[in-house]
C-alpha cells in the first residue's frame, strides 16, 4: 500500500510539473468577406488593378499623334505584371463564400474568366509583348463589362427603369469590329 501511495504521489507531482499544452486558439472565421463589401472590393482591389493594366497597354490618340502606352522600363513592365497578379487573385477572392451574388454560378463563371484571362495578361507582360498585352487587356475589359451588365446595369434598369435623357451614342463601326475580335469564347 505504501508503494501505491508513493507511486500516486510521484505521478501527481510529475503531472503538476509537466508543461501544459496550450489551449487551442478560439476558432477564427475562415474568410472575412464582411470587411469589404462588393462595391469597396471592386473600388479598392479590382478597379485599380484593371486600370493600372489598361493604362500600360495599347495606344492613345492625341493632338500630336498616336502615343504608345506600353511600358518603356523593366519597372513599368513589373507594374503590369503586378496589376495582372492582383486580378488573378481578385478573381479567386470574388468566389469566396459570402461574396458571390445570385445567380452564383454565373457570378463564379465571370470570376473564373477574370482569373484565367489575368493569367494570360500577366504572361504577356512578363514577355514585354505589347500586342499580347493589349489583346489580353481587351479580353479582361470584355469580361468586366459583361459581368457589370449582368450584376450592376441590368439590375439597376430593372429597379429604376432605363436612364432618362440623352442615350449614349453607338460605337463607331470600326470600334465595334475591333471589340468583336476580342470577345471571349462562350
Amino acid at each position: 500500500m505504501k508503494r501505491l501511495i508513493t507511486f500516486a504521489a510521484c505521478a501527481a507531482l510529475l503531472a503538476a510539473c509537466s508543461p501544459q499544452k496550450p489551449a487551442p486558439p478560439p476558432s477564427l472565421a475562415k474568410y472575412n468577406t464582411d470587411a469589404l463589401d462588393m462595391k469597396e472590393f471592386m473600388g479598392h482591389v479590382v478597379d485599380p488593378a484593371s486600370f493600372a493594366y489598361w493604362k500600360g497597354s495599347g495606344t492613345e490618340e492625341t493632338a500630336k499623334g498616336t502615343k504608345d502606352l506600353s511600358p518603356t522600363t523593366d519597372e513599368g513592365w513589373e507594374q503590369m505584371e503586378t496589376a495582372a497578379a492582383v486580378l488573378i487573385e481578385a478573381g479567386n477572392a470574388l468566389q469566396l463564400p459570402g461574396r458571390p451574388r445570385a445567380p452564383e454560378a454565373d457570378f463564379d463563371k465571370f470570376a473564373q474568366q477574370l482569373t484565367a484571362e489575368a493569367v494570360l495578361a500577366k504572361a504577356a507582360a512578363e514577355k514585354h509583348d505589347k500586342a499580347a498585352t493589349y489583346a489580353e487587356g481587351a479580353k479582361v475589359y470584355l469580361i468586366c463589362t459583361a459581368c457589370h451588365k449582368e450584376y450592376v446595369i441590368d439590375p439597376g434598369i430593372k429597379a429604376n427603369g432605363p436612364a432618362q435623357g440623352n442615350p449614349l451614342p453607338e460605337w463607331p463601326a470600326d470600334i465595334k469590329a475591333k471589340q468583336q475580335k476580342f470577345k471571349p469564347a462562350a
